[in-house]
């Protein structure tokens, strides 16, 4: 009887911890996030972006693809290209990607579409954009089932699908500075869709940045009009807020320096909803 009784106090004892452990574990997340937030309401970022519990590794092959074809990638320090490269394999893994039309998805697709998300991400902790779950690759333009004619690119929400043409893809890496890039342009699409569906610390950010850059432009006329008259953005930028956010991204990360002479005040609002913290930008 008394080694039950102690049987039964050993294990109340242990529920009893395990109870207490995991009611201080939650306070501490709910305590964190509360500092964070108060904390990103002064500085605009999250308090970290990398940590890791083990870092994944890619082969030399992926490697050699991005230190030969990814100029942004080549910009960082070691320390960060073993965060870069760890967030791409974790994105490929994480993601379907699927070939149409005789397309084979292997060596440089998945390494550089992974690599755009990766690099638009960078600034953020919660970085796999959950929008997106199916990656589709197609050798050129195709039929969008949705818009009823060809596109180059689109972003699918309602099936969590991004599907890009190969050829334009690459040609978007082609000419580094023309503020062309199919790649960057729909994973924007995305990334403001998530946003406006996550909670993380880095989607608040991007929608309270859009929404402060949003207000900036519609109180200020003669910056609007500047934008406007120095035709820096396409005119596709103006069809509406969410071709202008993917567009103004594409041309952030492609010219940034004559960004930020031109217009320092929206090209700030952009650094700080990617939290771009970047050599050269």
């Amino acid at each position: 009887m008394l080694f039950l009784l102690l049987d039964q106090n050993l294990e109340s004892g242990i529920i009893s911890g395990i109870i207490f452990l995991a009611c201080i574990g939650v306070m501490t997340f709910f305590a964190f996030r509360l500092v964070e937030r108060i904390y990103s309401l002064i500085y605009k970022r999250p308090i970290f972006v990398h940590w890791y519990f083990k870092l994944r590794t890619i082969n030399p092959d992926q490697k050699q693809i991005l230190q030969e074809q990814f100029l942004f990638y080549n910009k960082l320090s070691q320390r960060k290209k073993r965060f870069f490269e760890h967030r791409v394999a974790t994105f490929i893994k994480n993601k379907k990607f699927l070939g149409r039309d005789g397309i084979a998805v292997d060596g440089d697709v998945e390494v550089l579409i992974a690599a755009t998300a990766v690099m638009l991400t960078f600034g953020f902790r919660d970085y796999l954009i959950g929008a997106v779950s199916t990656i589709i690759i197609y050798p050129e333009k195709f039929f969008s089932q949705i818009k009823q004619e060809y596109h180059k690119g689109e972003f699918n929400p309602l099936l969590s699908a991004l599907v890009l043409s190969w050829k334009d893809f690459k040609e978007g890496y082609a000419i580094e500075n023309d503020n062309l890039n199919l790649g960057i342009h729909e994973f924007a699409h995305a990334i403001h869709f998530n946003s406006k569906t996550e909670s993380d610390i880095s989607s608040v950010i991007f929608r309270e940045s859009i929404n402060e850059l949003l207000h900036l432009l519609s109180n200020d006329k003669k910056l609007r009009d500047d934008l406007v008259n120095s035709h820096y953005l396409r005119s596709y930028a103006y069809t509406n807020p969410f071709e202008f956010l993917a567009v103004i991204i594409e041309n952030f990360i492609e010219t940034p320096h004559l960004f930020k002479d031109q217009f320092p005040q929206i090209y700030g609002k952009v650094k700080q909803m990617l939290n771009f913290n970047v050599r050269g930008y």
